[in-house]
């Protein structure tokens, strides 16, 4: 992470539509070059419909799985924390991948900082998001933004989901995070309006800025985007 007056610099890509493996293996490639280059990125997509459960993946059955791809969404176990939750078209995704010690904050200052973020987007666009006990971002008893992360060796990765104008329909069939008795909502949904990604991310970017006092690089989609992509690596393991 280079530093710019003081404050950390990261670089912003915005890599689209993606798959869940494709997003995956752009956060394998980024983590080894933070790792080895010091390059910390924000890395900034939307899924293709998938249903992902984190480390207590143990609790979702091959017949929970099935169920879940015979509605026409992909499913997939990961590495992050957290349970079971929906991404798709219409919720902005972001994966920050940095060294937590460059940024001078533990993990858990970490989580608090993109809590901090989104309820700081809210607050821009009119929409009072909350902290709860449980991670996330709540309006009254309904999540608005997701947070799990994965982090080893210092260096994070995965990050938070904004529904933004997301088909909460899909929402439905699970118990999102494993939270019973709470509901799902949207920044559409609170305001009454077509919300987009594309409107979100310029005061997305904004309040992430001010939380964590960096300062934000944007990449255009081009050379870099592109070897991140369909760069041939492993995916990254402990």
């Amino acid at each position: 992470m280079s530093h710019s007056a003081g404050r950390p610099m990261l670089r912003v890509l915005r890599l689209g539509l993606l798959s869940y493996p494709e997003a995956v293996r752009a956060q394998a490639r980024s983590v080894r070059l933070c790792a080895e280059r010091g390059e910390d990125r924000l890395l900034l997509l939307e899924h293709r419909p998938v249903y992902t459960v984190g480390i207590r993946q143990s609790r979702y059955s091959e017949e929970e799985e099935a169920r879940l791809r015979a509605l026409g969404a992909d499913f997939q176990r990961t590495d992050r924390g957290g349970l079971i939750t929906f991404h798709g078209p219409g919720q902005l995704v972001c994966y920050p991948v940095l060294s937590l010690r460059r940024l001078h904050r533990g993990l858990r200052r970490y989580v608090c900082g993109l809590e901090g973020a989104a309820i700081g987007l809210c607050r821009g666009l009119g929409v009072t998001g909350e902290r709860a006990e449980e991670t996330g971002v709540w309006v009254g008893e309904r999540k608005i933004c997701a947070i799990g992360v994965h982090c080893s060796h210092h260096v994070t990765s995965h990050g938070l989901a904004l529904n933004c104008n997301t088909d909460l329909t899909w929402f439905n069939h699970i118990v999102p995070c494993g939270i019973e008795g709470k509901g799902v909502t949207s920044l559409s949904t609170e305001l009454g309006r077509d919300i987009s990604v594309e409107e979100v991310i310029p005061p997305f970017l904004q309040a992430f800025q001010e939380e964590f006092n960096c300062t934000l690089q944007l990449s255009d989609r081009g050379e870099e985007t592109e070897e991140l992509l369909h760069n041939d690596c492993a995916l990254y393991r402990d």
